[in-house]
């Protein structure tokens, strides 16, 4: 038998109907004779809908009372679950982050996970009930509840799965595995069978919505087996996870000497939430960089590519770079006090840009893939704003309404179309 941890989103668990199909896919493993822990996410919405209310009772919400809000969502899933696998003669008990626990730090609303105290759910589980828990909460260092922010439940359920020593954590979601690109966008991308960590961490961080980065991050450092897999399919159709903790559907993340064949390129993400910021005609003197970006990140905003051009003289730069689309009025509003300190002329922002990214480990070993990659979208006419390049990852920024035609042209340009044995 294999010890495993399932987890499931918010469209996986979005109404009663559903819930049980997820009783059902618990009800297979544990008949299959594994032993079984479930995290759960809130119904699709709900969460949503709790956040409304709290702002609707104040505009400055206390972050504890918040997360008191908030974390009740995935306890009301966990408990009809439970209930639910009860019915199917299963025997299930849920669990609050607090009682396992889960503990975290006092970040309210996006706390770090810093220990899990799990003796007791590890016996729960060894002695077979199925342990249903309520994802995306733990209790901070003052005995409050704290949630963990986007991402969190998947978060919660890669530290379980480490905790329990877990043979494999499957994260059941609305879409049968990853894929090379977005099938919406390109109708011939590829399931991956397997993808190695680092690839999956620069997909979910490049765009990729299957992943959340939080989640990849923990399960590569504490080397979780990962399995997305569809909620969707029948789970009368789908095969028990076996004692190796390996699963024949879905896309498995893994350490890269688990994958025999490997691609030069693996994927192509985008991400469309993106703000680009250009300083103009900033003075081009040591420290300039650091009074720029130094307030931003005490300000917590993240910066991901940067291009910096010095004018003909040397006296000057143009500096542009990129933030989160949700933090550009901040990003500009920190960098409008400091004009007098960094003296540049003008400041723009604009949101209609999108990033591009072609990823895969085996660009390590194989040269050519950015020169490929850049002939490739100015045959087609697309103009590169900016560049950021990794060991295995080559991201651009361009103008968002050349999207769909850059990950349709690299997708084909680098063989992804083509089905693999």
């Amino acid at each position: 038998m294999a010890l495993i941890v399932m987890k499931f989103g918010g469209t996986s668990v979005a109404d009663m109907d559903r819930i049980r199909n997820v009783a059902q896919h618990v009800k297979r493993e544990v008949t299959a004779g594994n032993k079984v822990a479930v995290v759960v996410s809130a119904m699709a919405g709900r969460t949503n809908e709790l956040i409304s209310w709290v702002n609707d009772a104040t505009e400055t919400p206390d972050p504890k009372e918040y997360d008191a809000v908030v974390s009740s969502g995935e306890q009301v899933t966990s408990g009809l679950l439970a209930l639910c696998l009860q019915n199917e003669g299963v025997e299930a008990r849920s669990w609050h982050g607090w009682q396992i626990p889960l503990e975290t730090d006092d970040a309210h609303s996006k706390a770090r996970i810093t220990d899990i105290k799990g003796e007791s759910l590890k016996s729960s589980v060894e002695n077979g009930t199925v342990a249903v828990i309520a994802g995306f909460q733990g209790i901070s260092p003052d005995g409050r509840i704290a949630t963990l922010g986007r991402g969190g439940s998947d978060t919660s359920a890669v530290a379980i799965a480490a905790a329990l020593d877990a043979d494999l954590c499957d994260i059941y979601t609305d879409v049968d595995g990853v894929y090379t690109t977005d099938p919406r966008i390109v109708s011939k991308a590829q399931r991956l069978e397997k993808v190695s960590y680092e690839e999956m961490l620069e997909m979910a961080s490049s765009g990729a919505k299957v992943l959340q980065t939080r989640s990849v991050e923990l399960a590569m450092t504490k080397n979780v087996r990962l399995a997305v897999r569809s909620s969707f399919d029948d789970p009368a159709s789908v095969p028990a996870v076996n004692l190796d903790g390996n699963s024949t559907i879905g896309t498995l993340v893994c350490n890269e000497d688990e994958i025999v064949e490997q691609q030069v390129v693996s994927g192509i993400a985008y991400a469309k939430d993106e703000a680009k910021v250009t300083l103009i005609n900033v003075a081009d003197e040591p420290g300039v960089a650091a009074k720029v970006f130094g307030p931003l990140a005490e300000a917590n905003i993240n910066v991901d590519m940067i291009v910096q051009n010095v004018s003909a003289d040397g006296a000057t730069t143009d500096m542009t770079f990129t933030v989160p689309e949700d933090d550009l009025a901040r990003a500009i509003s920190v960098l409008e006090t400091r004009k007098d300190e960094l003296r540049y002329e003008e400041l723009k922002g604009a949101t209609d840009i999108v990033k591009v990214s072609v990823i895969g480990v085996g660009m390590r070993s194989h040269a050519g893939v950015a020169a490929n990659m850049f002939k490739e979208l100015a045959d087609k006419g697309i103009n590169i704003q900016a560049i950021t390049t990794s060991e295995i990852k080559i991201s651009i920024l361009i103008d968002a309404a050349y999207q769909e035609l850059a990950v349709r042209t690299l997708h084909s340009l680098f063989g992804l179309d083509q089905e693999t044995a």
